[in-house]
């Protein structure tokens, strides 16, 4: 009782710039049970979409707002600074651009489909506090907003034969990830006595070799953070969920669940300075390598365009990476710059699988892209832009993206993965070129009817992929501006001892 009185007595209430710097999770929050509400008294996809993807721009326009006061701590779960609303905005930009998809998406089944934009809501707003998280309360309780709303959003079209599979499958194998999760905070925490980063750091300051315990501890952690990025061995879940998964929710998994995850990784190793720990640095290079060689080697043997993009993900988050292990500015810059252009790579790539799908199914099998430039010439001429950037091919933003992932490599002179990116790319390029020379097939079967799309499905899905389009090449040709904003934005790195 004398305990509980004394955390009383030093407990705080929140202040308004708390509640203002607070402001997109608000919103996202609000907006959740708006939509509920919407929901019991009538059902309409149309008004819930636009509540949804107006909830969307507000909270993104807000960050303008709580940039100008960044850093500011929230004392003890976040800290809303230059990297957390850069990801942040980053996480929500995608996130709109995903709904938009996802309209076009579902309008075109019978399926009840107001109850997703929540679960999307939820998804993103479980995102969003992982990256500003400095506790790990905070930590586990966006992590778990984050991965229950998935668990129903990868099994969302019930009647589909792979759909629960995928669920349940994600579900069992996110409860133990979770324990691990959890198990090695614990192990941390009783190393360390706090569960804070700054905290774990002042502890961890004394020491130049991590203790057996607090090493266990940091092992069990990382079996947990893998599995959310689907970095091997944890890779196992990562096909068999996206081909299950609606095309959107694939999408939403590759980019936003990950994007979370990684930039929770980046804080909490900066906080701490995990870079200087051998051991540390050991084991995730032995994770970049086995990721990069079994995601593109596997792909090579699949025949499901949804499945190769889940093998290319898990290739791609052991590039990702390689500038993560540089430890320094240029290294965070670098896979902050690649994460843009893997986001709108992957949304764009799987955003034209949801365009062509059917009712019954997903336009998923390579078959199904046979002859598609002459049956479909932008549908073809979007897909074929969105691999060759995950390629890496010049005038694309996943050519800078890789350049600058190397450069960094180079810069820290980590010789041995820059030569397994630089082979692994290679190794790519050949099921990316594969997917397009199916589509560049003539064919002498009969051409499907193309479907006429009613004007809001059209805008929806062709105008989202004309963005996505568009901010590729745009990045790719004059990549200095989004550099800028990046350095800019990433400047405060320098304050947590990143140089």
């Amino acid at each position: 009782m004398k305990l509980i009185a004394l955390k009383l007595q030093n407990y705080k209430p929140m202040s308004q710039n708390d509640f203002l710097h607070l402001m997109p999770l608000l919103i996202l929050t609000f907006s959740v049970l708006i939509i509920m509400l919407v929901i019991a008294a009538w059902r309409n996809h149309k008004i819930i979409y636009a509540i949804t993807a107006v909830t969307f721009v507000a909270a993104f326009l807000s960050l303008f707002e709580i940039r100008a006061g960044a850093p500011y701590h929230i004392e003890p779960l976040l800290v809303v600074d230059g990297f957390g609303v850069f990801y942040m905005g980053l996480i929500l930009a995608t996130a709109l651009l995903i709904s938009m998809l996802s309209y076009a998406y579902f309008e075109q089944r019978e399926e009840q489909k107001e109850e997703y934009y929540i679960l999307l809501l939820l998804s993103t707003l479980g995102a969003c506090t992982l990256v500003i998280s400095t506790h790990f309360a905070s930590l586990f309780l966006g992590l778990e907003v984050l991965s229950v709303a998935l668990y129903t959003l990868i099994s969302y079209l019930r009647t589909r034969e792979r759909s629960d599979e995928a669920g349940i499958k994600y579900l069992i194998l996110a409860a133990f990830s979770s324990a691990f999760l959890l198990f090695g905070m614990a192990l941390v925490y009783f190393s360390t006595g706090s569960m804070n980063f700054q905290g774990i750091a002042v502890a961890m300051a004394a020491s130049q070799e991590l203790p057996l315990l607090l090493l266990t501890g940091f092992g069990l952690m990382i079996i947990g953070v893998g599995f959310k990025l689907s970095l091997v061995p944890f890779h196992m879940w990562t096909p068999d969920v996206y081909e299950g998964a609606p095309a959107p929710v694939s999408a939403f998994i590759a980019t936003v669940s990950k994007g979370g995850m990684l930039g929770l990784l980046i804080r909490f190793f900066m906080e701490v300075d995990g870079f200087r720990y051998p051991t540390l640095m050991l084991i995730f290079t032995i994770v970049a390598i086995a990721s990069m060689f079994a995601g593109n080697l596997l792909a090579l043997f699949q025949k499901n365009v949804k499945r190769i993009l889940a093998y290319s993900s898990i290739s791609h988050l052991g590039y990702l990476l390689v500038a993560f292990l540089a430890g320094n500015q240029m290294g965070v810059e670098a896979v902050t710059f690649y994460l843009v252009a893997y986001f709108i790579t992957t949304v764009g790539a799987f955003g034209t699988v949801a365009m062509l799908s059917g009712k019954e199914r997903d336009a998923e099998l390579l078959i199904d892209y046979r002859g598609l430039l002459w049956r479909r010439p932008w549908a073809a001429t979007v897909l074929t832009a969105m691999l060759l950037s995950l390629a890496g091919i010049p005038l694309t933003a996943g050519f800078v993206g890789k350049f600058y992932l190397l450069a960094a490599g180079v810069n820290n002179q980590m010789w041995l993965l820059v030569v397994m990116l630089v082979i692994n790319s290679v190794i790519g390029l050949y099921y990316y070129i594969k997917i397009i020379a199916v589509m560049f097939q003539q064919t002498e079967e009969d051409m499907e009817p193309r479907q006429r799309l009613r004007p809001s499905i059209y805008l929806a899905s062709v105008g989202t992929l004309a963005v996505l389009v568009f901010l590729l090449i745009g990045i790719g040709i004059y990549p200095t501006y989004l550099l800028n904003i990046i350095s800019a934005m990433l400047q405060p790195l320098e304050v947590l001892g990143i140089r």
